[in-house]
């Protein structure tokens, strides 16, 4: 009756490994790091970096614990503070052959104390917040009128071109606020220009105005148009966001979507509040012009004179210098999308879109330039880069593709830079706090200590009232601690003071299920039932009990997780794998320990679960026989 089979005490010994497994790394502590990230949008992390790195400590009698590549950054791990430092100049020197123009950040950082053969196994410790570890925290507002306005100027200028090229006559062509109006003498124009722009820009809702001869027709984005527009806005500036604050060296920044039009930007470890306003704030600008491939360029490239009078001498990215006139055919502004593709040949490349402005200068150009090279230039912090500078094979429009010698990760990559070069749309810090490393270690203390208490008295108090169910009710509570910690970490969640009280009210609504199992079995007992009987009988019919008041429960943290945000999703996170994870061990886990104990003994006369309190009736009863 209460025994279980074979493998379900395999499922719970499996469960038992795993929680302690992935638990384990968040009990090492962190160890002294040095983390080198990119300092341009066009230099790249890769393995070859890593290289580079491990030969400079070597040459510097550095030894690390370990150097690792994890995609965006390197980082090395060290075993105290003055080996870190003495790597970070290493590095540094090695890396940055001009230190006034560093190409990579080195900066100081922290690393789990995990043995490596846990990293192996993806059993990383859990990131900290901002008031466990200390920082910088800011709450951004995107503004999307700016983002409506600078479309609704693309559009004015697609519409001007689309009626020019199509020899349609208008009155004038003028932007009121995110609105185009086009002016027509002749009703016949009219209904050809409706036709044309209906077919041509599908994302406008036209509608005629007007009567005689004022005769107008009114654009404006459709809902499901303006809703795109700001999405891809909040989307670019986010991706623009995490490439400026891999300069600050921070191991795990928040850069996530609140609400509509706001962007929360959380950097552990960071305090210096002005530098990072600084990087965030950046404005990044993209160029398209001519390479001056001329016989003075190539001369000057070899070093045997000046460059030639209207250019300038760049870096091309992976090729070296180069050659470029300062005459700008096209900014970022007239650039609307670049998107990875393949060419005719199925080979990799990159397509770009421009508005019709930039349409018309690439035709002017192009045209006059074919088989001649053109540069694409991103500047940041008054510096420019080459990021790549393909040939012109033929005439191009408002849609044309970068080819070459390039991977699918490199055509990308490029599209990214291309993209998020610059923010989409203006942005305002309209909430901004710092939070000090002494604040957080503290919070840590009072938390773990909260915990720890919680656990001692509830743990303490389960086996004085119910004996030894009491101790499989401890027991199963510590799995559920085990599970939920292996759970955030597995899910490289970031724990937060919100998610400690969360963790706390966990253990406490857990405990409950097993008072629930433990006093259903008091109460089977009372009826008369056999020892063996009450407890098959009472996890039976306490399970339904269970179920409805964890579900009910689960609800409303899901309702949390949904509709919160901040603090409040941090909390809702947690609260909602506790509830999972206590379903399992208080029912599951405690069940198993109690068929372990009792199960296979055929001739059980009692069990250790406290005072079995009898009503006062029968018990007068049987004091009188």
């Amino acid at each position: 009756m209460n025994r279980y089979p074979f493998w379900k005490y395999a499922i719970l010994l499996v469960a038992l490994l795993i929680g302690t497994l992935y638990t384990l790394p968040n009990l090492f502590g962190e160890a002294p790091a040095v983390q080198v990230s990119s300092a341009k949008v066009t230099v790249k992390i890769d393995t070859a970096l890593q290289s580079r790195i491990e030969a400079a400590l070597k040459d510097a009698g550095v030894q690390a614990d370990y150097v690792q590549f994890d995609g965006n950054s390197i980082k090395a791990r060290f075993g105290d503070t003055d080996t870190q430092l003495k790597a970070k100049d290493a590095i540094s020197k090695a890396l940055n052959a001009d230190p006034a123009e560093p190409t990579y950040i080195v900066a100081l950082n922290l690393l789990s104390r995990s043995p490596r053969w846990l990293s192996a196994l993806h059993a990383d410790p859990m990131y900290l917040g901002l008031d466990l570890r200390g920082g910088v925290h800011f709450l951004m507002q995107v503004d999307m009128k700016a983002a409506l306005t600078k479309k609704a100027e693309a559009l004015t200028g697609d519409v001007r071109s689309l009626l020019r090229e199509k020899n349609i006559r208008h009155a004038g062509i003028t932007r009121e606020g995110n609105t185009v109006l086009v002016a027509f003498r002749d009703a016949e124009q009219r209904a050809a220009a409706v036709e044309l722009l209906k077919n041509q820009l599908p994302d406008v809702i036209w509608t005629p105005q007007g009567e005689g001869s004022e005769l107008q027709l009114t654009g404006g984005l459709s809902p499901k148009a303006q809703i795109a527009v700001q999405d891809a806005a909040i989307k670019q500036n986010i991706t623009t966001l995490h490439n400026r604050v891999n300069e600050l060296g921070v191991s795990e920044p928040v850069i996530q979507q609140q609400g509509a039009d706001r962007v929360v930007v959380q950097l552990p470890g960071v305090q210096d509040t002005a530098k990072a306003k600084d990087i965030i704030g950046r404005t990044a600008t993209l160029e398209l012009r001519m390479v001056d491939d001329s016989a003075e360029a190539l001369e000057a490239l070899k070093g045997n004179g000046p460059v030639p009078f209207g250019t300038e001498r760049f870096m091309d990215r992976g090729f070296g210098p180069i050659i470029v006139k300062r005459q700008v055919i096209l900014t970022g502004d007239n650039l609307n999308d670049a998107q990875p593709a393949f060419d005719e040949n199925h080979q990799p490349a990159v397509a770009l879109t421009v508005d019709a402005k930039g349409a018309r200068l690439m035709k002017e150009t192009s045209r006059e330039n074919i088989g001649k090279r053109m540069a694409i230039l991103i500047f940041e912090k008054g510096k420019g880069e080459v990021v790549t500078a393909p040939k012109i094979n033929s005439e191009l429009g408002n849609r044309f593709q970068i080819t070459g010698a390039m991977t699918t990760q490199e055509a990308s990559d490029t599209a990214l830079l291309l993209r998020a070069g610059s923010l989409a749309a203006p942005m305002e810090i309209i909430e901004e706090r710092t939070i000090g490393p002494s604040l957080g270690k503290e919070n840590i203390e009072k938390g773990i200590a909260s915990v720890s208490w919680g656990f001692a008295a509830v743990a303490v108090f389960m086996c004085i009232y119910y004996l030894l169910f009491g101790l499989f009710s401890s027991l199963a509570l510590g799995l559920n601690l085990l599970l939920l910690i292996a759970a955030l970490s597995l899910m490289q969640a970031t724990l937060s003071l919100p998610g400690i009280a969360a963790i706390a009210l966990v253990l406490g609504m857990a405990i409950d299920s097993n008072v629930l199992i433990n006093e259903r079995v008091r109460e089977e007992l009372r009826g008369g039932a056999s020892p063996q009987q009450a407890i098959h009988l009472g996890y039976e019919r306490a399970w339904a009990t269970i179920l409805d008041s964890n579900v009910t429960t689960l609800i409303a943290g899901v309702a949390l997780l949904v509709f919160g945000s901040g603090p409040i999703k941090g909390f809702a996170v947690v609260h909602c794998l506790g509830i999972l994870t206590s379903m399992f061990s208080s029912v599951v886990f405690s069940r198993g320990l109690v068929n372990l104990w009792y199960g296979r003994q055929k001739k059980l006369k009692s069990v250790s679960i406290g005072q079995i309190w009898k009503p006062e009736a029968e018990t007068t009863e049987a004091a009188k026989a």
